[in-house]
């Protein structure tokens, strides 16, 4: 019976991804004051289906807008992939 040699190889490096969303926390409140009747501010972070809702039901008729405006200024609101608004 023969033996292998086990060979010590070491896993190439990862590239890590930045936890910052190529997407602006200003441009996001912004569209959300203006525009956010109209999910307009959703669609721009990624998230489709909760776009279509809000345009639909008219923003939650205003309340998920001023909800979602104050999760965008505390930070508590990140694109699709989870990643801090920069």
């Amino acid at each position: 019976m023969s033996s292998v040699p086990e060979e010590n190889v070491t896993p190439a490096p990862v590239a890590s991804e930045s936890n910052k969303s190529d997407k602006q926390k200003v441009a996001a409140a912004l569209l959300c004051w203006f525009l956010g009747y109209l999910g307009v501010h959703r669609f721009y972070l990624g998230y489709t289906g909760i776009g279509v809702a809000q345009l639909l039901t008219l923003g939650g008729c205003g309340i998920w807008t001023i909800i979602d405006f104050i999760m965008i200024l505390t930070g508590s609101l990140t694109d699709v992939d989870g990643r801090e608004l920069s």
